[in-house]
């Protein structure tokens, strides 16, 4: 299968920044983004589910920290209401 890559009009490189240099293309299961300046790319699952190489964060792993026991007590802080004149 011959892939076509197409220029995005009007696409802005997150890395380097410059205008109308990202490309795009697609596979059966991937569609990529590349920059044809500074060399950023970055892919996309069609379905998407996450990639299997996700980068582990603490927000896609299980949380470690224990519950606030009773005696713990939680603070919740509020902004000081403006003052009107």
């Amino acid at each position: 299968m011959k892939v076509i890559k197409r220029f995005v009009a009007g696409a802005v490189c997150p890395r380097c920044g410059e205008m109308d240099r990202l490309r795009t293309f697609r596979d059966e299961q991937h569609e990529y983004r590349e920059c044809v300046d500074c060399g950023y790319e970055d892919r996309m699952r069609l379905d998407g589910a996450p990639d299997e190489d996700e980068l582990p964060t603490r927000v896609n792993q299980p949380s470690d920290t224990p519950e606030p026991t009773p005696e713990e007590q939680v603070l919740q802080f509020k902004p000081n209401p403006v003052a009107r004149k």
